[in-house]
């Protein structure tokens, strides 16, 4: 035997390798666990309650030890997924003249383009402004451009919808409207352009508008009066939430039509607007108040 191994023997010995341990007991008894652990029923609060009245967010919706529940989860997972899928959504190149609108773009040329550089969303492509100058209506009241901006899903639903709304509740106003379009990777002040191109009094874009959870679908509107490049978004009105859970598009399409011609009146737009004589005709959108939550509509069902 090496001197190795006897040093390793000698040390085993030590430590009580010729006196193995008994042989063990019978194992203790271990209670069963709980017949149901999680989760315990969860019942809000007179607080939570009261709050979700008054929004579509997610309020008191408790939890399971230190986590969400199930539910909560899944419900959270599908409203992103809906709202993934809008901004995904790139307009197909043939959309707008399939639907009769003149088709305009800007100077981006990608959907990846599109989101990293919202500056090129702002101005049309050399092609869409011979464009614009050979076909449209020139020297309108109003020129209403309908948009993909974060949601082509918005544009191609209830886009044309609005466009019709609008057009016809501004013509029953007596107002000249310009030459139905629609514009592709196109951002808000887009409209500047356009509207000084066509030398419109008043330019409104009509774009979906940046999904919310379970919310892709959804449209907004920016009116400006005297548009020209330069302008700024306190130059501006805007509607938003304008779907069949927000606002709807004929109602949409009549309010709008009313903040244009006060633009017309008054000779302005944005926050130099004065609201307060439209209160009858906007209802709570020319007022401070808290305007009420749209419907939140669950997109799972667990079954239990």
């Amino acid at each position: 035997m090496s001197q190795t191994r006897a040093l390793v023997a000698a040390l085993r010995a030590k430590l009580g390798a010729a006196d193995p341990l008994p042989p063990p007991g019978p194992a203790a008894k271990i209670p069963a666990p709980p017949h149901r652990v999680f989760p315990v029923k969860h019942v809000p609060g007179s607080y939570a309650e009261k709050a979700a009245r008054h929004t579509t967010a997610l309020v008191g919706i408790g939890h399971v030890g230190t986590r969400y529940a199930t539910d909560v989860v899944l419900q959270f997972q599908a409203e992103l997924a809906v709202a993934h899928e809008a901004v995904d959504t790139v307009l197909p190149e043939s959309w707008a003249a399939s639907q009769g609108l003149l088709p305009l773009q800007s100077r981006v040329r990608s959907h990846r383009e599109f989101l990293l550089r919202p500056d090129r969303g702002r101005r049309l492509d050399e092609a869409s402004l011979a464009l614009l100058r050979a076909r449209a209506d020139k020297g309108v009241d109003v020129q209403p451009i309908l948009a993909d901006g974060l949601s082509a899903v918005a544009c191609m639903g209830s886009g044309l919808e609005l466009v019709r709304c609008f057009s016809d509740a501004c013509r029953a106003r007596g107002l000249t409207v310009g030459t139905p379009m629609c514009a592709r990777f196109a951002r808000v002040w887009l409209e500047d352009e356009i509207g000084a191109e066509v030398r419109a009094r008043v330019a409104a874009i009509l774009l979906g508008e940046r999904p919310g959870l379970g919310t892709g679908d959804g449209l907004s509107a920016y009116l400006v009066f005297e548009p020209r490049v330069g302008k700024t978004d306190g130059d501006r009105n805007m509607m938003s939430n304008i779907h069949a859970r927000g606002t709807p598009p004929p109602e949409a399409g009549v309010r709008l039509a009313t903040l244009a011609a006060a633009m017309l009146a008054q000779q302005t737009s944005g926050v130099a607007l004065d609201l307060a004589p439209l209160a009858s005709e906007l209802g709570d959108a020319a007022s401070r108040k808290p305007r009420a939550p749209q419907r939140r509509v669950r997109l799972v069902e667990v079954k239990r």
